[in-house]
């Protein structure tokens, strides 16, 4: 932090995930715990997509044009373009909008929002010293993720000020411009160029290079073993975590009643918010040490396992204080494995190419998570007590570890 160029990027990332943060509660306010409007998973689903989808439709070419032109011109447009589509979307909830208009809108901004994201990612490499990657990765993630919780928070604040309606939820969503527009004033003060990429590996054709960003990133991605083997322990997490969380907001919606000071509805939502924070947190404090004293493989595995275990011990009972408490340890395992493949991406891939194996990091997950809300949608009860879901996101766990070890060993071989 004493960088004054690592504290600038540490600030752009705050003020555009507080944005975040903002948008995506605001949103999943007006769809989830909006009286005026029915919900049923399907429905929780297509919300899901529409805020996720759009790493993987955008990913590989964001990926392409991180790494052919001046990161910091694409930090400041994005943001602004992205203040546009969230106050579209947030007048879209105030009118009463649904279904496809809603959520198309909604993909627009977080379609724009993988450019900020990727670029904050494989910028990070050029404000701080090759030996302090992956601590100051871990660092702006965890913090950029807290960030985003307390923009959720405020979110649900500023709804409890405006109203659960429609109109309220517009006022709540529309905040999240404030975040933008502050991450485009911060990103401007950089030099131009400082952000790279520094050199570019692309061709003379801009269509031609944003069309093959998905194909490079793949194969820059298989030329580093380590990023390879990574990816796999990440589809796991990300599927697991997709169910769970879906099974989670249908518990808190139709399921569990509020007991003392543990609270259902979206209020529990902020309670389960509020200890996975505390869980990337944590996680973000001990990575550094534990890939240093253990190494990334014993990392890795150990986040998958920990996860399993809180998703079958803590998850399987379904009771209000017991899923708190699985947020806070599932979280914790997943930011540790989450820090643990970015240093592998930042330290293993050149940065030529670091702004397209990032895309297809997000992209590749992300299609990961959508399908598995979409299947546990079609399969999970409507009160969200449904032990084979929780069954099936406890095993996928375990066949992440052993996939992750089937790929080490093969390209230790060879």
């Amino acid at each position: 932090m004493r960088d004054p160029e690592f504290r600038r990027l540490i600030f752009t990332r705050f003020a555009a995930q507080w944005g975040d943060g903002v948008f995506r509660a605001g949103l999943a306010g007006a769809i989830l715990f909006n009286p005026e409007r029915e919900t049923d998973p399907l429905a929780i689903a297509a919300g899901f997509a529409a805020l996720l989808l759009p790493y993987s439709v955008i990913g590989p070419f964001a990926g392409a044009l991180l790494d052919r032109w001046d990161r910091r011109r694409v930090l400041v447009f994005a943001n602004l373009l992205r203040g546009v589509a969230v106050l579209a979307a947030a007048a879209a909830v105030g009118l009463g909008a649904s279904g496809l208009s809603l959520f198309t809108l909604a993909l627009c901004a977080e379609g724009i929002t993988r450019f900020i994201g990727s670029g904050l990612s494989a910028s990070l490499p050029h404000v701080v010293p090759t030996s302090s990657v992956v601590t100051a990765n871990a660092f702006a993630t965890t913090a950029g993720s807290l960030v985003a919780l307390v923009g959720g928070g405020c979110a649900i604040g500023l709804r409890g000020l405006f109203g659960a309606d429609n109109v309220g939820s517009a006022y709540a969503t529309a905040f999240a411009v404030f975040g933008t527009l502050a991450s485009a004033a911060i990103a401007r003060r950089f030099a131009p160029g400082l952000l790279g990429p520094s050199t570019v590996d692309e061709p003379a054709s801009v269509a031609l290079a944003v069309g093959r960003g998905f194909s490079d990133g793949a194969r820059a991605a298989l030329h580093a073993p380590s990023v390879t083997a990574g990816f796999v322990a990440l589809f796991a997490h990300r599927a697991s975590y997709g169910i769970s969380l879906l099974v989670t907001l249908l518990l808190m919606r139709n399921s569990f009643t509020s007991h003392g000071f543990l609270r259902a509805g979206l209020p529990g939502i902020g309670q389960v918010a509020a200890l996975a924070g505390a869980g990337i947190f944590v996680g973000g404090l001990v990575t550094a040490r534990l890939i240093a004293t253990f190494g990334r493989l014993r990392v890795v595995l150990g986040s998958l396992l920990l996860a399993a275990a809180a998703q079958a011990g803590l998850g399987l009972p379904m009771e209000i204080s017991t899923v708190l408490l699985a947020s806070f340890v599932i979280t914790c395992a997943g930011q540790v494995l989450k820090l643990s493949v970015d240093s592998s991406i930042q330290l293993d891939v050149g940065d030529e190419s670091r702004g397209r194996v990032f895309a297809l990091y997000d992209t590749l997950f992300n299609i990961v998570q959508v399908a598995a809300v979409a299947v546990a949608a079609a399969l999970v009860r409507v009160d969200g007590r449904s032990t084979g879901l929780l069954l099936s996101a406890t095993v996928m766990y375990l066949i992440g570890a052993l996939g992750y070890l089937f790929a080490v060993r093969r390209n230790s071989i060879g």
